[in-house]
């Protein structure tokens, strides 16, 4: 359950968490047209709080409403602000952002007409989205029998709504077959992404991820292959197989909600050691190290809360 706040921003102004309602009749509610990001904020080292690369995540977000034809009626700066705001009035010293741009009630039917583009900001606590175990140990995967999304079936480097059925099938999938999460394929059979992580994988020391042909750019994604760089790895950003990945020394996935994750198994077969290796250990023990503020290079990537 997501933990309730005082407030949620809606469409320009703080209100109280139960208030903040949509009507039955919301056009994205029915279609699934509207865009959103997911956004952490981190208690730092030295007693504050820090967004992680906050202005990347409301670029994206105005990215992806531009992509899909939503004009959202507030300047990046008017969300970015907002967000600080909704973190301050909530007292929450660490917090999982959820902004959403949605079309509103009006005209019903395929064509939203002159439906009101609304706006949220969420913020709520929430832990490790594959589990505290998940982060430690690793967790299992299954490749799943959901392709997904061309890049002309939708619009693949958007946060789109819609996007995530897709997701949601694969994730209902391979969890009722006693998996963690799932692995997805493009439509040409190479790995993608997974419901909602990026992938990475590791053979003899060097760092592979698909290329964004078909995959969320994500900024987590980003962030590690910079960090990874900088600790002197080969990162190549290349289409590779599923059996590369049962082969692979290490795997993991990453992500805002997700971190970084380890993968152990994948479709019942061993990753590695069948444990975190050691890159993986390494960026993910440098990425909470930057998250929270410990390593200054890195503060660059850091909006403070004030």
């Amino acid at each position: 359950m997501v933990e309730k706040a005082k407030y949620i921003w809606m469409n320009g102004k703080l209100i109280n968490w139960d208030e903040a309602k949509v009507h039955v009749l919301t056009h994205t509610l029915h279609y699934g047209l509207g865009v959103f990001e997911g956004i952490r904020c981190y208690a730092c080292i030295d007693g504050r709080s820090a967004v992680f690369r906050l202005k990347e995540h409301v670029r994206r977000l105005f990215d992806s409403a531009r992509a899909m034809m939503l004009e959202i009626p507030f300047s990046q700066e008017e969300i970015y602000q907002a967000i600080m705001e909704t973190l301050k009035a909530n007292e929450q010293k660490e917090a999982y952002i959820r902004p959403i741009v949605f079309i509103g009630d009006g005209a019903m039917g395929l064509h939203p007409q002159n439906n009101p583009i609304q706006v949220a900001i969420v913020t709520w606590r929430w832990g490790a989205y594959l589990g505290e175990g998940g982060l430690k140990r690793g967790i299992r995967v299954k490749v799943s029998s959901f392709t997904r999304h061309h890049v002309n079936v939708m619009m693949t480097k958007t946060k789109t709504v819609g996007n995530y059925v897709n997701s949601i099938l694969a994730k209902l999938e391979v969890l009722k077959a006693g998996y963690d999460e799932a692995i997805m394929l493009d439509t040409e059979g190479y790995v993608c992404e997974a419901t909602g992580e990026n992938i990475f994988i590791v053979r003899d020391g060097e760092i592979k991820t698909p290329p964004l042909t078909s995959v969320l750019p994500g900024i987590t994604r980003n962030s590690l292959i910079t960090l990874a760089r900088d600790l002197g790895y080969v990162v190549k950003e290349e289409r590779f197989t599923r059996d590369e990945v049962y082969i692979a020394d290490e795997a993991f996935f990453c992500g805002t909600a997700a971190e970084l994750t380890p993968i152990r198994e994948v479709d019942d077969r061993q990753i590695g050691e069948g444990k975190p290796g050691p890159v993986t250990q390494k960026l993910q023990t440098l990425y909470f190290d930057v998250v929270r503020g410990k390593v200054e290079k890195y503060h660059r990537w850091l909006d403070f809360v004030q």
